[in-house]
């Protein structure tokens, strides 16, 4: 594994930037950390506010750590840490990046796709497979979900 620190610190790093989320935006927050640990993005849900599908935290974050990271599109040595297990867009956004590893927390049974509906980062028949740890601080990133949706309903 790579050197990029205590994954309960990197989750509440992302915890962090989720909380940060605008407030019609779903509040999950992702970090790009390099093999030393140094944050190169951050990144929040702006799929409501740039009208933007592929606009998830992931996505976003992957895109500006691509941009600092120096080596192109490929983000190897990195680790993705996000608070909701990513979907099948963002598996394959962080699988096609060759990041070295993802972290995530809240598992995701209707959508997630590392593990929960699909496990698209551990298919054997891909060429590249990140390293993959799940359940980070899961009830903390949960209840941050859990608000929001009940907010939604009774606000």
């Amino acid at each position: 594994m790579t050197g990029a620190g205590d994954p309960e610190r990197l989750m509440r790093r992302a915890l962090e930037v989720a909380a940060a989320s605008p407030p019609d935006e779903v509040p999950v927050g992702a970090i790009v950390v390099d093999a030393d640990g140094r944050e190169l993005a951050a990144a929040t849900n702006l799929r409501e506010a740039s009208g933007d599908p592929t606009a998830h935290a992931e996505v976003l974050a992957l895109r500006a750590a691509a941009r600092v990271h120096g080596d192109g599109w490929r983000l190897g040595g990195t680790t993705l840490v996000v608070t909701l297990e990513p979907c099948t867009m963002c598996a394959g956004a962080l699988v096609a990046a060759r990041v070295e590893r993802v972290i995530f927390g809240a598992w995701e049974p209707k959508t997630g796709a590392v593990g929960s509906l699909w496990d698209v980062v551990r298919d054997r028949r891909l060429t590249y497979r990140p390293q993959v740890q799940a359940g980070v601080l899961e009830p903390e990133c949960a209840r941050l979900l859990v608000d929001f949706f009940e907010s939604r309903r009774h606000g």
